[in-house]
């Protein structure tokens, strides 16, 4: 067996031409009798002669075996040697990869026009002809529109375009874009590389995303087609659904991110309209698109719809919907933008700030959600050009009835609407919040289930009070799940799946399970609780003084952003059930609940005991949280136990000062410049060391503060002190008749709190205003002697008084017509009680009026003093009866006229019909003023 070879043929070429042959199909074997016997034994010879030629090739070439030193071998050496004849030189085999590249450059490349694929639309675009809903949806947007219009003034694509932009295109800086097209099944991924390749302001890179797509071998065939480096294949057999492309846009360097749906085919100028727009100081902090949606607005049952109900005007808006003929002619911010986004690259960061809600469905209500929430970012859909379809982000809408659409399964649908009604309870400002802002009396926020059980009792007061509005914030998560809030709170699960206000769960968890930092609780409460802040415009948040400090920091700030007023309310557990009445305050007067700053100013000297019995009583009442500064104010003479009583006591509740006079005042100074005030905020309680007070008098002065003075809704310029004490005697006539309120005022109420025009000086707080006015007013009429005072009440013991700082607040309350607010309750229960210990007046030599203590000592309350009020709340400041020095019924114009009559102030003024009045700043008398 052998190879025919002839004599005139180099082996080489004669192995060439039988391979080119047989490849080729060429045989030239001549045709004989036998020819088919013949060509099969050719046929064996020449698989016989390959066999032979491919096992002496292989062993010859072979790295382990060296032919000519192995001895072992010489039999094979021998074979290969006499066989080398018919191996294929290496210039031969070189032809032949050169025939292979030359078969490979006449290959042509392959074109878009041999692989790209396209939708076959054979439809018209739906439209609705049900005249309700068209009606319907109309009336909503052009609310919508003329809303916005007026808060934000919304431009049409002209005045978009001739706004300063950072991108403008005859600039220097034009922009760098990344387009990511997100492709599954939809054939049309040609038809946006074709739009993206014509574009005005051309992009930076185009990447083409396939994950878990079926279509994934033709995706990159289009992509190879179109033969461009800056157009990217990715892809991966793994489907990460809607996050996947906001996850790859993490990794671009450009300026700009525009993510596309495979139904999205941007006209030829979006890219320039986009940038643009982008690059306006307005829009910067904005995610720009072409579809968008309003969320749903709230019905009239209180309660929200899905966001997919049929016939609804409440369900929202879809923008722009063709099917209702409801195109966007100017910018119009929504809920959340559909199908396409233009960001910065930075804003896509935001998309992860909390782990979603899921990862099957919602990334564009996340991500519109967490900008707002955390870069106070906007969405909006960019308005036409109705005649030019280059300005068109979608042209051609109807690829979206395609392929069939999640949105539309039930089960998503439930989804989607826990979704954005997690996100609206979470502090998301929809465009229903914007345009219908809430107003309510209190938001509760607790971080345990503890704190939902102390705040319980105040949170149900308010909720069963006429006319007040209150919700309750929980943590969520792992702190206070909103089951367990619900249970504390008896009331059903349910509320936490129903879409009614009435209790947020804000799921801290869900900004970082595993983290053990401060960080993500804060800036998720202060987050969702600012926008639900700004939601609902409560006029106050409450919640307990302990709460994590953490936690008390992000409520502060989230308070603090609210333009309204909201006041940050911290109240110490024992003091919760105690507050009961702020749920009857107006939410005008909330607002104000910290700006009161009261002090509490002590007169002591060599009573140590006593001191310390007040001392007790003050440590032992409620507070509300606020802080309250303490002072001690000490005569020359004071004794060495005051001293280590005064230095040793702490004072929980703010800061403590100690004052010492070097030179005896006596009790006139003493009290007299114990306090002045440092802002019309700042009052003053006076209390001398005798004086013990009521667990509940700071919680009296509040409610007083806030009912009569803090409410913008009352006018009291004539109220100029509260008193602790309610007296069982009239002090300024000369018999000292005893009197009782309670009896008194029977026919109103027998407990009703009263104007009089006497100030008490047995526990008292006193108004700035009023008390810088008393200063210049004593120091003006001060005498050593009594009777060259020329102002003397008719009928008045004071006109006698020497001594006393009392006397002078007296003469000025009289000739202005100012009042002091008295409590009165059974027996004269006061919150203060005078102990007639001795001192500067009682039992002092030279004062010749004996004194009964059963006259002035009375019982302190001690039970919650509310329910005994009228109606368990103070009355209006209209329905309060006032009376004069004398315990007479007297209106409060009457008081003035008196004063006025007297004619003994400072000034002359007319006497039927003027009164002083001063700079409230300094207190000097300015001029009469009248009063009628």
């Amino acid at each position: 067996m052998g190879f025919v070879q002839s004599p005139n043929m180099r082996s080489g070429d004669f192995l060439e031409g039988m391979l080119s042959d047989y490849v080729g199909g060429k045989t030239k074997v001549k045709a004989h009798k036998n020819g088919s016997s013949r060509l099969v034994t050719a046929l064996t010879c020449l698989q016989f002669a390959f066999a032979v030629y491919a096992t002496f090739l292989m062993y010859y070439m072979s790295p382990v075996v060296d032919l000519r030193t192995k001895p072992d071998f010489t039999w094979a050496t021998r074979i290969a040697r006499n066989m080398k004849q018919f191996i294929i030189p290496p210039h031969v085999l070189g032809r032949y990869q050169e025939a292979a590249s030359f078969i490979r450059a006449e290959i042509p490349p392959i074109t878009p026009s041999e692989v790209c694929e396209n939708e076959k639309i054979d439809f018209m675009q739906k439209k609705s002809n049900d005249v309700q809903m068209i009606k319907l949806k109309r009336e909503l947007y052009d609310e919508i529109l003329d809303f916005q219009s007026k808060s934000i003034s919304t431009e049409n694509l002209a005045e978009l375009m001739a706004m300063k932009s950072k991108w403008d295109m005859p600039g220097p800086n034009r922009p760098k874009v990344t387009v990511l097209l997100n492709h599954f099944k939809r054939k049309t991924l040609c038809s946006q590389l074709d739009s993206l390749l014509q574009q005005t302001l051309p992009f930076h890179h185009v990447w083409v995303l396939s994950f878990g797509s079926p279509n994934e071998h033709s995706l990159k065939r289009i992509v190879e087609g179109y033969n461009d480096s800056r157009i990217s294949f990715i892809s991966s057999s793994y489907d990460f659904k809607y996050y996947g492309r906001f996850q790859m846009a993490l990794q671009t360097e450009a300026d700009l991110v525009y993510i596309l749906d495979d139904d999205m085919i941007p006209g030829k100028k979006m890219l320039q309209i986009l940038s643009h727009v982008a690059g306006t100081e307005k829009y910067k902090n904005s995610v720009l698109g072409s579809i968008g949606r309003i969320l749903p607005f709230r019905q009239k049952g209180f309660t929200f719809p899905s966001y997919r109900k049929f016939r609804s005007k409440e369900a929202g808006l879809y923008l722009p919907d063709p099917a209702y003929d409801i195109t966007v002619d100017k910018i119009v911010q929504v809920d959340f933008l559909s199908s396409s986004w233009f960001l910065s690259a930075e804003h896509v960061k935001a998309l992860f700030i909390e782990t979603p809600f899921t990862f099957l469905t919602g990334e564009d209500l996340h991500l519109s959600y967490q900008l707002q929430k955390y870069t106070n970012a906007g969405s909006f859909v960019l308005p036409v050009d109705p005649t030019d379809k280059e300005t068109w982000g979608d042209s051609e809408h109807r690829l979206a009835y395609v392929s069939e659409t999640t949105v539309i399964f039930k089960d998503i649908v439930q989804v989607r609407d826990d979704q954005w009604w997690r996100a609206l309870t979470t502090g998301y400002v929809t465009q229903w919040a914007a345009m219908y802002p809430q107003k309510i009396d209190a938001l509760f926020y607790a971080h345990s289930v503890d704190e939902v059980k102390a705040l319980a009792p105040l949170l149900e007061k308010f909720r069963s009070t006429v006319g007040k509005k209150a919700y309750i914030v929980v943590s969520g998560g792992n702190f206070c799940p909103c089951e367990d809030a619900a249970a504390a709170l008896n009331w059903p699960k349910l509320v936490c799946k129903e879409r009614r206000f009435k209790i947020s769960d804000l799921q801290i968890g869900a900004l970082s399970r595993t983290s053990n930092s401060e960080v993500p609780v804060l800036q998720a409460v202060y987050s969702s609780m600012k926008g639900l802040i700004k939601i609902h415009n409560p006029s106050v948040v409450i919640t307990v003084t302990d709460i994590d400090p953490n936690v008390k920091k992000a409520l502060k700030m989230a308070s603090e952003t609210n333009a309204n007023g909201t006041a940050l309310v911290l109240l110490p557990r024992p003091s919760v059930s105690k507050v009961l009445w702020m749920a009857d305050l107006r939410s005008t007067a909330l607002p104000n609940w910290n700006r009161m700053k009261l002090s509490v100013n002590i007169i002591t000297q060599n009573r140590a005991p006593s001191l310390t019995r007040l001392l007790k009583s003050l440590s032992d009442a409620y507070y509300t949280g606020d802080e309250i500064p303490i002072s001690f104010n000490m005569d020359s003479k004071v004794d060495e136990a005051t001293i280590k009583l005064v230095d040793s006591f702490e004072w929980p509740h703010g800061p403590k000062t100690l004052r010492r006079r070097i030179i005896q005042g006596g009790l006139i100074r003493a009290v007299s410049e114990s306090w002045y005030p440092t802002s019309d905020d700042d009052y003053g309680l006076l209390l001398e060391d005798d004086i013990e007070v009521s667990p509940y008098y700071y919680l009296w002065i509040k409610y007083a503060l806030l009912a009569y003075h803090y409410d913008p809704q009352i006018s009291l310029p004539e109220l100029s002190s509260i008193s602790l004490y309610t007296p069982r005697i009239v002090e300024i006539v000369k018999e000292r008749p005893k009197w009782n309120p309670t009896e008194f005022f029977k026919r109103i109420h027998p407990n009703t709190p009263y104007f009089h025009q006497l100030p008490c000086s047995w526990g008292a707080v006193f108004f700035p205003k009023h008390w810088r006015e008393f200063y210049v007013y004593m120091n003006m009429r001060f005498t050593e002697d009594a009777k060259a005072n020329p102002v003397q009440i008719p009928k008045s013991r004071t006109n006698g008084w020497q001594a006393s700082w009392k006397k002078f607040l007296i003469d000025m309350m009289y000739l202005r017509g100012y009042v002091s607010l008295y409590p009165n309750f059974p027996n004269q229960a006061s919150f203060s009680t005078n102990h007639m210990e001795p001192g500067a007046h009682i039992s002092a030599k030279d004062n010749v009026v004996r004194h009964d203590k059963a006259d002035f000592e009375v019982p302190l309350l001690k039970e919650d003093f509310r329910p005994m009020l009228p109606n368990g709340k103070l009355p209006p400041a209209s329905k309060l009866p006032s009376l004069n020095l004398f315990n007479q019924p007297v209106s409060l114009k009457g008081l003035k006229a008196a004063g006025a009559k007297l004619g003994q102030d400072v000034l002359r003024c007319d006497n039927a019909t003027e009164i002083v009045s001063v700079d409230h700043v300094t207190g000097m008398p300015q001029q009469c003023s009248k009063f009628l």
